[in-house]
């Protein structure tokens, strides 16, 4: 007990003792004194996840279409914002793609870019909602492990982004996530709308292997970063590589389930029990559209492969 008690003693002190060198900058801002806050919600979202599903067990799904396409719409917004900002400032203020410090200066240039990286971070936390609509429309196949664990990391994670590092290396990562977030909530906003407007997202795939290639610019960022010895904080570049191979395992292996593995099962089946003529699939005298549009609403980068319309 003693034992636990001193560990604990020591992790504290070791708390405070970084606290010294958090950006002074940004400590007023909501959400940024503390960080028990933020795994206070990291925690509440596991619960939600975990009683959620068997809360809605016996109650029928929710249509939730108005308020999916007004919280992607809002999200689009959110995430250009974020972009626009990025860009604009990182780009007045010379900022390097292979190697830039962070400048904890009250130029106000740089107090925009951490306020970027601070709505980032805010909007990790927004993006929580995508699981809670999953669990009220009882989408539960959405909810996998790669949606979870990318949801219950990156908010946390980007907490000590901004408190240490709001600015410096951390801006490239945030300009592709930002980027990349606003074509998927739109991709999202638009399958939220029916049929009549799912049928031409036929993108999806794209975006999928945009998102890979995300992680995989990431990561190759990072370790140039390393190779150069760019004396941004070691720890932070380390914590990148481990946390970018990890995600970028699991969006493989649902990439690999979610499209690869599912069309050569679609190819076996078809001239298993018909044969392709004229782009259909004869079967026992009827034709039958052969590759219709995915046109789900379900989540790219959250880690489903789940076919069903997102009502």
């Amino acid at each position: 007990m003693e034992v636990l008690k001193d560990t604990a003693i020591d992790l504290w002190n070791a708390y405070e003792f970084l606290f010294q060198y958090a950006d002074k900058r940004v400590e007023d801002w909501f959400l940024m004194d503390a960080y028990w806050k933020t795994w206070a919600g990291v925690v509440l979202y596991l619960l939600i996840v975990w009683i959620g599903p068997k809360l809605m067990e016996h109650r029928e799904p929710m249509k939730l279409r108005y308020p999916i396409v007004i919280y992607n719409a809002l999200m689009v917004l959110l995430n250009f914002h974020i972009f626009y900002e990025l860009i604009v400032c990182t780009t007045i203020r010379g900022y390097s793609y292979s190697c830039q410090l962070v400048d904890r200066s009250d130029n106000p240039y740089e107090v925009r870019i951490a306020k970027a990286l601070w709505w980032f971070y805010l909007s990790k936390c927004l993006e929580l909602m995508d699981t809670f609509f999953f669990i009220l429309r009882k989408k539960n196949t959405q909810i996998s492990f790669l949606h979870v664990y990318h949801h219950a990391t990156m908010f946390p994670i980007w907490w000590v982004g901004v408190k240490w590092v709001p600015g410096g290396q951390a801006f490239l990562g945030a300009l592709m996530n930002s980027w990349i977030h606003v074509v998927m909530y739109s991709y999202y906003g638009k399958a939220s709308m029916g049929p009549k407007v799912q049928k031409y997202l036929w993108w999806k795939r794209y975006l999928t292997r945009k998102q890979l290639i995300q992680f995989v610019e990431g990561m190759i960022h990072a370790a140039q970063s390393l190779m150069v010895g760019c004396p941004f904080p070691l720890g932070r570049q380390r914590a990148l590589m481990f946390y970018g191979g990890s995600i970028l395992a699991l969006f493989l292996n649902f990439y690999f389930h979610a499209y690869i593995r599912q069309k050569h099962k679609k190819n076996k089946t078809e001239y298993t029990n018909g044969h392709i003529a004229n782009g259909y699939i004869s079967k026992n005298g009827q034709a039958l559209a052969n590759g219709s549009g995915d046109t789900n609403g379900g989540p790219l980068a959250k880690g489903s492969g789940d076919n069903k319309k997102r009502k």
